[in-house]
């Protein structure tokens, strides 16, 4: 069943059984708590850069038809 919608609930449901029903509360919560000044955190200048950047981005393609 790995890789299966089935197979998730079945591990999901594995998971809750054996360490308790906030298991993925309590693992998302640990990922938060690990860094604090990583990343654009520490330079908003250079985050709204970025930011700014991507949204310029098209993510359509070149139109096909000349206008």
């Amino acid at each position: 069943m790995a890789g299966t919608k089935d197979g998730g609930r079945k591990a999901a449901s594995t998971n809750k059984n054996k360490y308790g029903k906030d298991f993925y509360a309590r693992i998302g919560a640990m990922g938060g708590k690990m860094g604090h000044t990583g990343g654009f955190y520490a330079n908003r200048d250079l985050a709204r850069k970025a930011g700014a950047l991507g949204g310029r981005i098209s993510r359509r393609g070149k139109s096909k038809i000349a206008a």
